[in-house]
Protein backbone atom coordinates (compact mmCIF):
# COMPACT_ATOMS: atom_id res chain seq x y z
CA UNK A 1 0.00 0.00 0.00
CA UNK A 2 2.66 2.30 0.99
CA UNK A 3 4.57 1.15 -2.67
CA UNK A 4 1.50 2.57 -3.99
CA UNK A 5 0.88 5.56 -2.40
CA UNK A 6 4.29 6.60 -3.49
CA UNK A 7 3.45 5.89 -6.91
CA UNK A 8 0.42 7.98 -6.75
CA UNK A 9 2.71 10.96 -5.65
CA UNK A 10 5.11 10.43 -8.28
CA UNK A 11 2.52 10.67 -10.71
CA UNK A 12 0.77 14.20 -8.89
CA UNK A 13 4.12 15.72 -8.69
CA UNK A 14 4.74 15.05 -12.75
CA UNK A 15 1.19 16.36 -13.38
CA UNK A 16 0.06 13.22 -15.86
CA UNK A 17 -2.86 15.45 -17.71
CA UNK A 18 -0.64 18.00 -18.68
CA UNK A 19 2.01 14.85 -20.01
CA UNK A 20 -0.79 13.68 -21.67
CA UNK A 21 -1.81 17.21 -23.43
CA UNK A 22 2.12 17.13 -24.88
CA UNK A 23 1.31 13.94 -25.77
CA UNK A 24 -1.53 15.09 -27.79
CA UNK A 25 -0.26 17.97 -28.83
CA UNK A 26 3.07 16.59 -30.22
CA UNK A 27 0.89 13.60 -32.03
CA UNK A 28 -1.33 16.02 -33.20
CA UNK A 29 1.65 18.09 -34.69
CA UNK A 30 3.05 14.84 -36.28
CA UNK A 31 0.27 13.78 -37.97
CA UNK A 32 -0.53 17.07 -39.30
CA UNK A 33 2.58 17.21 -40.75
CA UNK A 34 2.83 14.16 -42.00
CA UNK A 35 3.80 14.71 -45.71
CA UNK A 36 5.35 11.42 -47.96
CA UNK A 37 7.00 8.16 -45.86
CA UNK A 38 7.00 8.31 -41.43
CA UNK A 39 7.37 6.31 -38.86
CA UNK A 40 4.53 5.61 -36.50
CA UNK A 41 7.57 4.48 -33.47
CA UNK A 42 8.83 7.82 -34.18
CA UNK A 43 5.80 9.78 -33.72
CA UNK A 44 5.07 7.39 -30.46
CA UNK A 45 8.51 8.44 -29.07
CA UNK A 46 8.20 12.15 -30.14
CA UNK A 47 5.21 11.85 -28.12
CA UNK A 48 6.44 10.23 -25.00
CA UNK A 49 9.62 11.69 -24.87
CA UNK A 50 7.82 15.51 -25.42
CA UNK A 51 5.38 14.18 -22.34
CA UNK A 52 8.26 13.15 -19.98
CA UNK A 53 10.12 15.90 -20.72
CA UNK A 54 7.26 18.62 -19.66
CA UNK A 55 6.81 16.28 -16.77
CA UNK A 56 10.68 16.23 -16.00
CA UNK A 57 9.83 20.83 -15.76
CA UNK A 58 6.87 20.49 -13.86
CA UNK A 59 8.79 18.67 -11.12
CA UNK A 60 12.19 20.94 -11.52
CA UNK A 61 9.70 23.79 -11.24
CA UNK A 62 8.04 22.35 -8.25
CA UNK A 63 11.40 22.43 -7.01
CA UNK A 64 12.25 25.09 -7.04
CA UNK A 65 8.95 26.76 -6.05
CA UNK A 66 8.81 25.18 -2.87
CA UNK A 67 8.46 28.16 -1.05
CA UNK A 68 6.07 29.79 -3.31
CA UNK A 69 3.88 26.71 -2.96
CA UNK A 70 3.17 26.93 0.55
CA UNK A 71 2.07 29.86 0.20
CA UNK A 72 -0.59 29.54 -3.61
CA UNK A 73 -0.81 25.92 -3.56
CA UNK A 74 -0.18 24.12 -0.91
CA UNK A 75 -1.85 21.01 -1.59
CA UNK A 76 0.85 19.96 -3.69
CA UNK A 77 3.06 17.26 -3.21
CA UNK A 78 6.26 19.11 -1.78
CA UNK A 79 4.38 21.44 0.19
CA UNK A 80 2.89 19.15 2.44
CA UNK A 81 6.19 17.11 2.57
CA UNK A 82 4.85 13.94 0.82
CA UNK A 83 7.95 13.83 -1.22
CA UNK A 84 11.60 15.12 -0.32
CA UNK A 85 13.34 17.90 -2.53
CA UNK A 86 16.42 14.68 -3.16
CA UNK A 87 13.26 12.57 -4.13
CA UNK A 88 11.79 15.12 -6.26
CA UNK A 89 15.15 16.04 -7.95
CA UNK A 90 16.26 12.20 -8.58
CA UNK A 91 12.64 11.89 -10.25
CA UNK A 92 13.13 14.91 -12.63
CA UNK A 93 16.88 13.61 -13.56
CA UNK A 94 15.16 10.22 -14.24
CA UNK A 95 12.55 11.60 -16.66
CA UNK A 96 14.94 13.68 -18.45
CA UNK A 97 17.30 10.70 -19.03
CA UNK A 98 14.34 8.78 -20.42
CA UNK A 99 13.04 11.58 -22.72
CA UNK A 100 16.87 12.28 -23.79
CA UNK A 101 17.12 8.41 -24.63
CA UNK A 102 13.34 8.35 -26.77
CA UNK A 103 14.62 11.47 -28.63
CA UNK A 104 18.09 9.59 -30.01
CA UNK A 105 15.75 6.87 -31.56
CA UNK A 106 13.78 9.71 -33.46
CA UNK A 107 16.97 11.91 -35.25
CA UNK A 108 19.99 13.41 -33.87
CA UNK A 109 18.15 17.42 -34.61
CA UNK A 110 15.25 15.59 -32.13
CA UNK A 111 17.60 14.63 -29.64
CA UNK A 112 18.99 18.27 -30.17
CA UNK A 113 15.34 19.82 -29.74
CA UNK A 114 14.89 17.89 -26.35
CA UNK A 115 17.96 18.63 -25.08
CA UNK A 116 17.48 22.66 -25.57
CA UNK A 117 13.52 22.28 -23.99
CA UNK A 118 14.53 20.38 -20.89
CA UNK A 119 17.58 23.24 -20.09
CA UNK A 120 14.97 25.66 -21.03
CA UNK A 121 12.70 24.75 -18.93
CA UNK A 122 15.48 24.32 -16.23
CA UNK A 123 16.73 27.48 -16.72
CA UNK A 124 12.90 29.01 -16.57
CA UNK A 125 12.59 27.29 -12.88
CA UNK A 126 15.82 28.55 -11.81
CA UNK A 127 15.77 31.97 -13.07
CA UNK A 128 13.86 33.15 -16.15
CA UNK A 129 10.15 33.05 -14.76
CA UNK A 130 10.85 35.74 -12.41
CA UNK A 131 11.26 38.32 -14.64
CA UNK A 132 8.14 39.81 -16.16
CA UNK A 133 6.74 38.70 -19.35
CA UNK A 134 9.68 36.78 -20.16
CA UNK A 135 8.55 34.34 -18.36
CA UNK A 136 5.51 33.82 -19.56
CA UNK A 137 7.03 34.10 -23.20
CA UNK A 138 9.29 31.00 -22.46
CA UNK A 139 6.11 28.75 -21.15
CA UNK A 140 4.18 29.52 -24.41
CA UNK A 141 7.32 29.14 -26.75
CA UNK A 142 7.67 25.86 -25.38
CA UNK A 143 4.14 24.89 -26.11
CA UNK A 144 4.67 26.13 -29.49
CA UNK A 145 7.19 24.27 -30.05
CA UNK A 146 5.89 21.23 -29.06
CA UNK A 147 4.53 21.55 -32.81
CA UNK A 148 7.77 21.88 -34.25
CA UNK A 149 8.98 19.01 -32.37
CA UNK A 150 5.99 16.98 -34.07
CA UNK A 151 7.24 18.55 -37.37
CA UNK A 152 10.90 16.82 -37.09
CA UNK A 153 9.46 13.64 -36.11
CA UNK A 154 7.94 13.46 -39.60
CA UNK A 155 10.80 15.93 -41.44
CA UNK A 156 8.35 18.01 -41.84
CA UNK A 157 8.65 21.52 -39.67
CA UNK A 158 6.94 23.47 -42.53
CA UNK A 159 3.25 22.34 -41.59
CA UNK A 160 3.30 22.37 -37.74
CA UNK A 161 3.92 26.27 -37.71
CA UNK A 162 1.26 28.07 -38.00
CA UNK A 163 -0.26 25.32 -35.03
CA UNK A 164 2.36 26.57 -33.27
CA UNK A 165 1.85 29.68 -33.24
CA UNK A 166 -1.61 29.28 -31.89
CA UNK A 167 -0.09 26.98 -29.27
CA UNK A 168 1.90 29.87 -28.52
CA UNK A 169 -0.94 32.83 -28.11
CA UNK A 170 -3.24 30.97 -26.29
CA UNK A 171 -0.96 29.92 -23.76
CA UNK A 172 0.64 33.36 -23.71
CA UNK A 173 -2.31 34.39 -22.49
CA UNK A 174 -2.85 31.11 -20.22
CA UNK A 175 0.40 32.22 -18.59
CA UNK A 176 -0.93 35.69 -17.72
CA UNK A 177 -4.16 34.53 -16.22
CA UNK A 178 -1.88 32.20 -13.99
CA UNK A 179 0.00 34.73 -12.88
CA UNK A 180 -2.67 36.98 -11.58
CA UNK A 181 -4.33 33.98 -9.79
CA UNK A 182 -0.48 33.86 -7.89
CA UNK A 183 -0.22 37.49 -7.36
CA UNK A 184 -0.43 37.40 -3.38
CA UNK A 185 2.32 34.17 -3.40
CA UNK A 186 4.39 36.13 -5.96
CA UNK A 187 4.63 39.26 -4.14
CA UNK A 188 5.17 37.94 -0.34
CA UNK A 189 8.33 35.91 -2.48
CA UNK A 190 9.46 38.44 -4.32
CA UNK A 191 8.57 37.70 -7.79
CA UNK A 192 7.94 40.06 -9.91
CA UNK A 193 5.47 39.13 -12.53
CA UNK A 194 3.24 41.38 -15.17
CA UNK A 195 0.37 41.51 -13.11
CA UNK A 196 2.24 42.12 -10.03
CA UNK A 197 4.45 44.66 -11.44
CA UNK A 198 1.69 46.45 -13.48
CA UNK A 199 -1.71 45.52 -11.60
CA UNK A 200 -4.57 43.85 -13.16
CA UNK A 201 -6.04 46.85 -15.48
CA UNK A 202 -2.67 46.16 -17.69
CA UNK A 203 -2.53 42.30 -17.69
CA UNK A 204 -6.54 42.50 -19.12
CA UNK A 205 -5.71 44.99 -21.31
CA UNK A 206 -2.48 42.64 -22.46
CA UNK A 207 -4.55 39.67 -22.46
CA UNK A 208 -7.30 41.58 -24.49
CA UNK A 209 -4.77 42.67 -27.05
CA UNK A 210 -3.10 39.13 -27.24
CA UNK A 211 -6.76 37.31 -27.79
CA UNK A 212 -7.80 39.74 -30.29
CA UNK A 213 -4.67 38.68 -32.73
CA UNK A 214 -4.95 34.88 -32.21
CA UNK A 215 -9.05 35.33 -33.03
CA UNK A 216 -8.21 37.25 -35.96
CA UNK A 217 -5.47 34.40 -36.90
CA UNK A 218 -7.78 31.69 -36.53
CA UNK A 219 -9.60 32.54 -39.95
CA UNK A 220 -6.38 32.72 -42.15
CA UNK A 221 -5.94 28.97 -42.51
CA UNK A 222 -9.37 28.70 -43.38
CA UNK A 223 -9.31 31.34 -46.17
CA UNK A 224 -5.50 30.26 -47.62
CA UNK A 225 -6.79 26.81 -47.54
CA UNK A 226 -4.81 24.95 -45.57
CA UNK A 227 -7.86 23.24 -43.54
CA UNK A 228 -10.80 22.60 -44.66
CA UNK A 229 -14.33 23.51 -43.53
CA UNK A 230 -14.46 21.29 -40.37
CA UNK A 231 -11.71 23.30 -39.04
CA UNK A 232 -13.42 26.62 -39.97
CA UNK A 233 -16.53 25.36 -38.36
CA UNK A 234 -15.13 23.80 -34.30
CA UNK A 235 -13.66 27.32 -34.35
CA UNK A 236 -15.92 29.75 -35.01
CA UNK A 237 -18.57 27.52 -32.78
CA UNK A 238 -16.75 26.90 -29.76
CA UNK A 239 -13.15 28.01 -29.94
CA UNK A 240 -13.28 31.90 -30.16
CA UNK A 241 -16.69 31.93 -28.68
CA UNK A 242 -14.84 30.82 -25.73
CA UNK A 243 -12.06 33.08 -25.73
CA UNK A 244 -14.48 35.62 -25.76
CA UNK A 245 -16.31 34.30 -23.15
CA UNK A 246 -12.84 34.03 -21.59
CA UNK A 247 -12.43 37.63 -21.70
CA UNK A 248 -16.10 38.57 -20.41
CA UNK A 249 -15.41 36.60 -17.45
CA UNK A 250 -12.03 37.79 -16.55
CA UNK A 251 -13.27 41.45 -16.71
CA UNK A 252 -16.44 40.53 -14.69
CA UNK A 253 -14.63 38.95 -11.74
CA UNK A 254 -11.46 38.69 -11.35
CA UNK A 255 -10.98 36.21 -7.92
CA UNK A 256 -8.83 33.62 -7.84
CA UNK A 257 -11.60 31.06 -8.13
CA UNK A 258 -12.63 32.41 -11.13
CA UNK A 259 -9.22 32.45 -12.68
CA UNK A 260 -8.49 29.26 -11.70
CA UNK A 261 -11.87 28.61 -13.64
CA UNK A 262 -10.30 30.48 -16.83
CA UNK A 263 -6.86 28.90 -16.85
CA UNK A 264 -8.52 25.77 -17.01
CA UNK A 265 -11.06 26.72 -19.71
CA UNK A 266 -8.01 27.91 -21.59
CA UNK A 267 -6.29 24.37 -21.16
CA UNK A 268 -9.67 22.87 -22.75
CA UNK A 269 -9.85 25.27 -25.81
CA UNK A 270 -6.31 24.37 -26.85
CA UNK A 271 -7.39 20.80 -26.51
CA UNK A 272 -10.68 21.85 -29.01
CA UNK A 273 -8.05 23.44 -30.70
CA UNK A 274 -5.81 20.49 -31.86
CA UNK A 275 -9.50 18.89 -32.61
CA UNK A 276 -10.05 21.60 -35.12
CA UNK A 277 -6.57 21.42 -37.04
CA UNK A 278 -7.10 17.44 -36.71
CA UNK A 279 -10.45 17.39 -38.25
CA UNK A 280 -9.69 20.04 -41.31
CA UNK A 281 -6.66 18.28 -42.12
Amino acid sequence: MLFYKKIITYLRISRPVNALITFLVISVACIISIYGDYSVLKIILAGLSGALTASAGNVINDYFDIEIDKVNRPHRVLPKGELTLKEALNFYIFLTGIALLFSVFISLLALLEVFFAAALLFLYSYRIKRIPLLGNFVVAFLTGFAFIYGGIAVNNVEAAMIPALFAFLINFIREIVKDMEDIEGDKQQGINSYPAVHGFKKAKTLIVFITIVLIILTVFPFIQELYKIEYFLVVMIFVNPLLVYIIKSLFDDDSNKNLNKLSNLLKLNMVIGLTAIFLGK
